[in-house]
């Protein structure tokens, strides 16, 4: 558990990285990409369980309040994102049971490889995720949301950054979805995924409260400043704000891979 008496620049610096996490987050996705590594530079001798705990408890408040902000704007699309969600709650929890066994490290490449493929396909064509125009009806549509939320659910319980990205390209690839709609769609299912993975983390005791709590407050101040801007702005800013943030995972994971 985290002192009472954590230094209070360490703090600070948390919670800037939580501000700007719940930003992006609500707009993408992504917000691992800030939280984790700052969580590790402030406490370098925490178990990296408890850091990823930390990360999960805040995140979910911040997500969750996205989550919220969308469904009272978008029309959602619930036949795709309910299944999905349920199947990442279910996968998440063995994601983050895998941790304690599963050295992350052997993932990098592959991660790094995928983000470079999504990457190049939204560039690459332009009128992708412009337009909201569901693909699939019935039994085509909840076996793809099944297998699309499993295996986001067991990739975001064992090591998460990345997710939200990863989940709406997938909206978009596979459903038909628009960048807008795909965003509202993957915050469900990225709480769902939080939900299931603190219930491995907070049980086993891995979690700094306070930390945590500050994280929280942070987090859902930053993604209420997102959702506003997707909101207000549409696909055309998610997409821009989606290739940066992709670009920024593959300097990310390049440098961790060959580093």
């Amino acid at each position: 558990m985290l002192a009472a008496g954590i230094d209070h620049s360490l703090l600070l610096v948390l919670a800037g990285a939580a501000l700007f996490a719940g930003f992006i987050d609500a707009v993408v996705g992504g917000g691992g990409l800030i939280q984790i590594p700052a969580l590790f530079t402030a406490l370098p001798n925490e178990l990296p369980a408890t850091l990823f705990g930390t990360n999960k408890f805040s995140s979910v408040f911040g997500t969750g309040n996205a989550a919220w902000r969308y469904a009272r704007r978008v029309r959602m699309p619930w036949r795709t994102t309910l299944p999905a969600a349920l199947a990442a709650f279910a996968f998440s929890y063995l994601g983050a049971a895998a941790v304690a066994w599963l050295p992350a490290a052997m993932l990098r490449p592959l991660i790094l490889l995928l983000l470079v493929g999504a990457a190049a396909y939204t560039f690459g064509h332009r009128d992708f995720g412009s337009i909201h125009r569901p693909q699939h009806t019935g039994r085509h549509e909840l076996a793809y949301a099944l297998i699309v939320g499993a295996a986001i659910g067991f990739y975001d319980g064992f090591f998460g950054p990345g997710t939200g990205s990863f989940l709406i390209f997938l909206f978009i690839r596979f459903f038909g979805f628009d960048f807008l709609h795909a965003s509202a769609a993957s915050k469900v299912v990225n709480v769902a995924t939080n939900v299931a993975a603190l219930g491995f983390f907070i049980p086993h005791g891995h979690i700094l409260p306070l930390a945590a709590l500050v994280m929280a407050v942070c987090n859902v101040l930053g993604s209420l400043a997102g959702a506003h801007l997707a909101l207000r702005h549409g696909s055309g800013f998610v997409r821009k704000v989606f290739l940066c943030v992709v670009g920024a995972f593959i300097v990310k994971f390049a440098h961790d891979t060959f580093a």
